[in-house]
């Protein structure tokens, strides 16, 4: 049975990933609360912006992480700080970094760790209004093809990009049927993504189904980014 760490994974698309594969896997979450966490996964109280991963306590290998912590910080570029493109960058990339580097012996030592990260659509694909967390989770990316290279065999490191879905995270932006709808006309397949959408995706890359994929970014975005239909 194979040891994953959630980091976040309370809410959204991480509890959605917690469900899919805890019965078979020892899934832990470590996050701020446990409230919807399954009655069969362990939960450590952390946060990332404050808290050492390397000071939880957490089996000597493990197997998979995935990092789901993000913001949507939607806004006009004149209207966002410095400030605010620090937090940003803190809660979506810095966490990241410690979170891997804390727990990196534990990586290598089951030999054939799987790493899934997150990114967004917009990316790869300029949309207006996002330059603050397209910046964030660019860095994501290239992290993460470095460190597939850098690492290789020993992990595989990959990373989803998703278009916008379905979860609290972006419950301001979605807080209507009409709202909803509207974002999914926007997609080439007219609807918006859920967590299950993502999770499906998480749980193949965590398992050894996609042995042979590393350093890929993954596009689970209805076919925003790739497909023109009108």
């Amino acid at each position: 049975m194979k040891n994953i760490l959630l980091i976040g994974g309370s809410y959204g698309i991480g509890n959605e990933i917690a469900l899919k594969i805890s019965e078979e896997n020892n899934v832990i979450i470590a996050s701020r609360t446990n409230k919807n966490v399954p009655e069969n996964v362990k939960h450590i109280e952390f946060d990332v912006s404050t808290d050492a991963i390397s000071t939880l306590e957490l089996p000597n290998e493990i197997h998979g992480l995935v990092y789901c912590p993000g913001s949507i910080n939607l806004k006009p570029f004149k209207r966002i700080s410095p400030e605010a493109f620090q937090q940003d960058l803190d809660i979506n990339f810095i966490g990241l970094v410690k979170v891997v580097q804390g727990i990196l012996p534990k990586l290598v030592a089951s030999k054939n760790s799987s790493l899934v990260f997150f990114s967004t659509v917009a990316v790869g694909l300029g949309m207006p209004f996002h330059t603050s967390v397209a910046a964030s989770k660019g860095a994501i990316e290239g992290f993460a093809k470095a460190l597939a290279a850098e690492y290789a065999p020993t992990m595989r490191v990959n990373v989803i990009a998703p278009s916008l879905t379905d979860t609290p995270l972006a419950g301001r932006l979605l807080s209507t049927d009409e709202k909803k709808e509207k974002m999914g006309e926007r997609h080439p397949l007219k609807r918006i993504g859920t967590a299950k959408d993502i999770s499906n995706i998480a749980a193949f890359l965590l398992s050894e189904d996609s042995s042979w994929m590393s350093g890929q970014v993954v596009g689970v975005d209805g076919g925003m980014s790739t497909l023109k239909t009108d």
